[in-house]
């Protein structure tokens, strides 16, 4: 029988290092796949991973056992991809560069024609994400890819829920305005209103 997140926290906090390894192996998915949706490196996005969780170990006795650990990982990992989003900017980010997707993402073994169009989509999804701004880009990815509430979100980043549902009503704006002006092959921008 599996052992709840909350039940593993515990453990740690009493000193038991394998629950803090079975809660990484849980959660690696989710947190990786956020940090790679946030940042569009693999490399990037994997340092970012093992950073969360490392912030996440020593911060743990913080964690309320009333809330959702993944909720709460996952926060940590937004946050710190926001803080590496914005340093990034200030020295290397070329807005123009499109992001090479990750192979994972694309599994449409021995069809080249859709796995072109795949690949193609999927870079340029990843370099219009990459034109909103650090704290839109996390609205949308945490709503869209996670289905997360506006609750969880606002909670995750610390505002009001009234503040998430603007940026993702702006958000979905830019991003349908870029689809429309950028000329992207097959992609619509069919994200449901706030």
């Amino acid at each position: 029988m599996e052992r709840e997140d909350q039940e593993l926290v515990a453990l740690l906090l009493g000193g038991d290092q394998q629950a803090f390894a079975e809660l990484v192996e849980r959660h690696q998915r989710a947190v990786y796949n956020l940090t790679y949706r946030m940042l569009g490196e693999s490399r990037e996005a994997e340092d970012a991973a093992q950073e969360a969780f490392l912030r996440a170990y020593q911060h743990i006795d913080r964690y309320d056992p009333e809330r959702s650990f993944k909720t709460w990982l996952l926060s940590i990992t937004s946050n710190y991809c926001i803080d590496r989003i914005r340093k990034r900017r200030l020295t290397w980010l070329s807005l123009d560069e499109p992001l090479t997707p990750h192979p994972a993402l694309n599994s449409q073994e021995g069809k080249p024609e859709e796995e072109a169009l795949g690949n193609e989509r999927d870079a340029a999804v990843h370099a219009m994400l990459n034109q909103l701004a650090p704290d839109y880009r996390a609205a949308v990815i945490l709503r869209y890819w996670y289905d997360m509430s506006y609750l969880e979100i606002a909670e995750m980043l610390d505002t009001t829920e009234s503040a998430i549902k603007s940026r993702l009503f702006r958000a979905r704006q830019m991003l349908a305005e870029e689809a429309r002006t950028g000329h992207v092959p097959g992609m619509a921008v069919a994200m449901e209103g706030a």
